[in-house]
């Protein structure tokens, strides 16, 4: 099957997933969207009010922001695949918990087996646990770490969460610079070094001015 075939099969298995929380007041399933043959898989946490009403992830503010800065550093939102932990709208808008992030984590992780993506940029706090556990986001933000996720090796940006750059403009700022790494990754990556690490273990951190990937 082709990645789009396998893409749709695993929708239609969420869908049809009555196991998976936070369905009861959602309007319906939040899928990824972009480019399957994409390098950039932008992670998110959930659905919020527009996303729930038209099915499509980052498509409010926090989405129009993500969308200004991709092209700032010269990308086009349908070059990038963009997801989230979870694919249903939280009541309130309120932050997804921990056994929801669970549940939805087997088809997360097909999602990115699928798209088999070079870098993962995590958005918010809760995508960036999947991959980095116990650390804090204002610590690690634009920084680089090589990981080996599911056998493969791949680069893990955490940034924040676009709609947190809304509410504060010093996070605006940060969010700018860090969106920058993105660009320097594409541009320097050699992606086809193979890191022996395990899965999910940091190997190494490095600042935007000190990225260095051969």
């Amino acid at each position: 099957m082709t990645k789009q075939e396998r893409l749709a099969n695993l929708r239609a298995r969420m869908e049809a997933d009555m196991k998976l929380p936070l369905r009861l007041g959602a309007t319906q399933l939040v899928f990824g969207d972009g480019n399957p043959d994409t390098q950039v898989y932008f992670l998110g946490e959930a659905p919020g009010y527009y996303e729930d009403k038209q099915g499509n992830p980052f498509v409010g503010l926090a989405g129009k922001l993500l969308d200004k800065l991709l092209e700032e550093i010269g990308l086009e939102r349908p070059k990038v695949y963009i997801s989230n932990v979870v694919r249903f709208r939280p009541p309130g808008n309120r932050d997804p918990e921990p056994d929801e992030i669970a549940a939805f984590r087997p088809y997360v992780d097909e999602e990115i087996e699928i798209i088999d993506p070079k870098i993962i940029v995590t958005l918010g706090r809760f995508s960036m646990g999947k991959f980095l556990p116990d650390v804090k986001i204002s610590q690690v933000h634009g920084k680089a770490f090589k990981i080996s996720f599911q056998g493969k090796p791949v680069l893990v940006l955490p940034m924040y969460h676009p709609a947190a750059a809304l509410r504060a403009g010093a996070i605006l700022e940060q969010l700018r610079e860090d969106f920058k790494l993105i660009r320097k990754a594409l541009d320097r990556a050699d992606f086809t070094e193979v890191m022996q690490v395990s899965d999910n273990k940091v190997e190494e951190g490095l600042k935007t001015d000190q990225l260095s990937l051969i």
